[in-house]
């Protein structure tokens, strides 16, 4: 399975990057998400429990959280539930109309003949859909917060 979305957003890019490394702030700016527990906390390595809601359908995965400051880069391995040994990366890349923030999503099904069957349910009904409203909704705080410093 591989998913991938990404949303240009008129804000600083370190601002864009710094929020998104900043899983304590995502259940306060992202409607969606339920909670953030830390299981491991550093600089730029966490281990998180992560709760979020897909259309009121309760989802929670453990991710291990790499912050890559110099790629500019944020990797996440999940370590548990269905989407086991997934693979996420934020990138952060300049454009002429503002900061191209793309998620991706690699995950190789452990059992591949199911994968038919998994990866709508899994891949499009669940995470395309979070990673959307994270982007959306992340793009919204930021945009609001650049706002305010112009004003």
């Amino acid at each position: 399975m591989h998913k991938t979305n990404s949303i240009v957003m008129h804000a600083p890019k370190a601002a864009i990057f710094d929020t998104a490394a900043d899983l304590e702030l995502w259940p306060k700016i992202l409607p969606h998400y339920r909670y953030i527990r830390f299981l491991e906390r550093g600089r730029d390595r966490n281990v998180v429990v992560m709760g979020a809601r897909r259309s009121g359908i309760p989802i929670s995965w453990t991710s291990e959280q790499i912050i890559d400051r110099d790629k500019l880069e944020i990797h996440f391995h999940h370590l548990k539930a269905w989407t086991k040994g997934m693979q996420v990366v934020w990138t952060f890349s300049d454009t002429p109309g503002g900061v191209l923030v793309t998620i991706l999503h690699d995950l190789h099904f452990r059992v591949p003949a199911l994968s038919p069957l998994f990866d709508p349910i899994i891949g499009d009904f669940f995470i395309y859909n979070v990673a959307n409203k994270t982007l959306r909704c992340m793009k919204s705080y930021l945009e609001a917060k650049a706002n305010e410093v112009r004003a």
